[in-house]
């Protein structure tokens, strides 16, 4: 195990109901008038924003509100964003809804307080110092946003979808996370968002770094919790237990208590990248197309870590005689549970074409420090392109 720090702030209110104290919350970290973010109608329609409003003005806290945030959140929006903060004089961000919403407040928050451009941050250019602070109401389980250090813009000028830097600066001071908000999203949202962190787990299990048994641990628990509870709460929308597991699951997948003391890879979501910068696929869709095939093309570098994947993950028999059969079955039942979610298995159910591959190497390139990535097995530009290809055929 290498040597961590961890820090993680976020004070998390878990559960139904909850949202009733956000006003409170909002006070006890500082707030006094907020700049409220959201997608669309949706949470309208789930109660979150009524809830999250009422609670403002009980505590006598005033705001204004930004609408339209996208799936992979533009770099427009920031810009409205930060904007509408100045001239409002908000020193708070509360988001309510998904990843995407969550990011996008993060990216406003950077951007507020900086006598620049927020993208100075995205681009290597400039230190995240200080930020307004973000709270959230979360109503998808996925990106894990609402503890995590990271964020994840597209700037429209040139279609980058870029992460800024992992820092500590940018994690909410709070998160509501309150199961009954996620009742009324559509499978294919549910099930990209299982997708999600199911990855966020597998770029932190897959590492070269020894001795790391309890993170090892910890991350296979909280796989196979996503593996048992995403079915149930597709097959009944109303299992607050299955998206209670869920909703945890995602954060503790991002949160990165999962991943401390190891190195880490984040090979497959800097492919994806490319995947929904090109086509605007939903993330979760992306990875499940990329994950598999990544695996499929780096599993002999470490044969028996993907055995333990297979075994206890998937309880895949082992075949001492021939690990690289039960590593392949791993690889197998994984991409078999992404599919009976209803997810994509081939780069062409994402729209993606074949005579794009080398377009979208390229256009990772023109990210600083491009080439070499990948924690486990180092990328090159031509490994890229060999595993966008093996995104074509789908097969284990």
């Amino acid at each position: 195990m290498n040597n961590f720090t961890f820090y993680s702030p976020t004070l998390f209110a878990f559960g139904q109901g909850e949202a009733s104290r956000v006003g409170a919350l909002v006070r006890q970290f500082g707030g006094s008038k907020v700049l409220l973010v959201a997608g669309g109608g949706s949470v309208r329609k789930n109660g979150a924003y009524d809830a999250a409003a009422a609670s403002l003005k009980e505590a006598g806290i005033p705001w204004c509100e930004l609408w339209g945030v996208q799936a992979n959140p533009r770099s427009g929006k920031v810009y409205e964003g930060i904007e509408l903060a100045r001239k409002e004089g908000v020193d708070f961000l509360l988001a309510i809804g998904g990843g995407s919403v969550i990011d996008t407040a993060k990216a406003i928050g950077m951007g507020v307080p900086y006598d620049g451009d927020f993208w100075d941050f995205f681009s290597g250019k400039a230190k995240i110092e200080r930020t307004l602070p973000v709270g959230t109401v979360l109503t998808i389980s996925a990106a894990g946003s609402e503890g995590s250090d990271s964020c994840v813009i597209t700037l429209e000028e040139g279609n980058l979808k870029w992460g800024c830097p992992k820092t500590d600066v940018i994690r909410p001071r709070f998160s509501v996370l309150d199961p009954a908000y996620t009742y009324s999203l559509p499978d294919y949202q549910l099930a990209c968002g299982a997708v999600d962190m199911f990855a966020h787990l597998c770029e932190r299990y897959f590492t070269n770094t020894p001795d790391v048994a309890l993170t090892d641990r910890l991350c296979e628990a909280v796989m196979k919790t996503v593996v048992d509870a995403a079915p149930r709460a597709l097959a009944d929308h109303s299992d607050y237990a299955a998206h209670a597991d869920l909703m945890w699951a995602g954060m503790l997948a991002h949160n990165n208590s999962c991943g401390v003391g190891r190195e880490q890879d984040w090979a497959s979501h800097q492919i994806e990248h490319e995947l929904s910068a090109f086509y605007d696929c939903a993330h979760g869709a992306g990875l499940a197309v990329v994950l598999p095939a990544w695996m499929e093309y780096v599993y002999r570098h470490d044969v028996m870590r993907f055995a333990r994947f297979a075994v206890n993950v998937f309880g895949c028999e082992m075949d001492y005689a021939c690990p690289e059969r039960t590593a392949r079955a791993g690889i197998r039942h994984l991409r078999a549970f992404f599919q009976s979610m209803g997810m994509p298995a081939a780069l062409e159910e994402v729209s993606g074409k074949a005579e794009d591959i080398p377009a979208m190497a390229a256009h990772r390139g023109e990210k600083p420090g491009a080439f070499p990535f990948g924690g486990f097995v180092k990328i090159q530009e031509t490994d890229m392109e060999a595993i966008l290809q093996l995104c074509e055929t789908a097969q284990a």
